[in-house]
């Protein structure tokens, strides 16, 4: 991850999710359904954990049909990157690369937003055979918290029916409001305009300082000043002062 500068689990973090915001009755309700599709279905599925930083699930088919270890399958919550074991070393940087591009695309969204995407990846993994073959892996929200938070990734991999031999990574992303598509090479994080005031005192939020500091400091009211933070997050499209650094940061805005 040295050319990104971020790890899969920083990107997980920005979702700042809580233990009151969660209910793994729900998960427990969901892993049901999910073994008894993965049967029907015989593709292989998985779920990330998105509060815990790590896989929660992943389907028996795995073994069956790509040849992973079973019993590490089964056990896959305290097996780390064991999914990405099999992957092809030179497509396995570049997925890399391509999440970490769309994250910030989708952390550059509005907060209601952000759970409307399908991530379809194609590339090369090992099968049972020890062969390089091509698969499809589609990723997407399967459940978020209860604030609208992404909880919960569902993702579920399929042998590719089209195996021409390329080295190429492929990325569509999907809409699931509108059925849009695009290429993730094509994404662009919108610029974010901010006054002379509303930088002043997004600063002054990353040094610590309160409303009624940063007003004293300043020379206005406590009220102008809630005033800006307001306008601050909606323009960075967060919902408190930590996320608003963030952002600031991943924008440049902030240094």
């Amino acid at each position: 991850m040295k050319s990104t500068e971020i790890t899969r689990e920083e990107m997980w973090a920005k979702q700042h999710l809580s233990a009151n915001e969660i209910d793994y009755t729900i998960w427990e309700q969901d892993k049901v359904v999910l073994q008894q599709m993965s049967q029907i279905s015989r593709s292989c599925s998985f779920v990330v954990d998105v509060y815990k930083y790590r896989y929660a699930f992943a389907s028996s088919n795995f073994a069956d049909i790509l040849g992973y270890d079973s019993r590490k399958i089964a056990t896959l919550e305290k097996q780390g990157d064991y999914l990405e074991s099999r992957f092809h070393p030179d497509d396995f940087a570049r997925l890399e690369q391509l999440q970490i591009n769309l994250s910030k695309f989708i952390y550059s969204l509005p907060h209601e937003q952000r759970n409307d995407y399908c991530n379809i990846y194609s590339f090369r993994l090992m099968n049972a055979k020890q062969q390089y073959i091509r698969v499809i892996s589609r990723q997407q929200v399967l459940e978020q918290s209860l604030n609208g938070k992404a909880w919960l990734i569902l993702g579920n991999i399929e042998i590719a029916p089209n195996q021409t031999e390329t080295d190429q990574v492929e990325c569509t992303v999907l809409n699931l409001k509108n059925g849009e598509m695009f290429s993730p090479t094509l994404v662009s994080i919108p610029r974010i305009h901010l006054t002379q005031r509303e930088l002043e005192i997004l600063q002054l939020i990353q040094k610590g300082l309160l409303s009624k500091e940063i007003a004293h400091n300043l020379c206005i009211s406590i009220h102008t000043v809630n005033i800006h933070r307001q306008n601050l997050l909606h323009k960075l499209g967060v919902q408190n002062s930590i996320e608003a650094i963030n952002a600031g940061l991943k924008s440049g805005i902030l240094s």
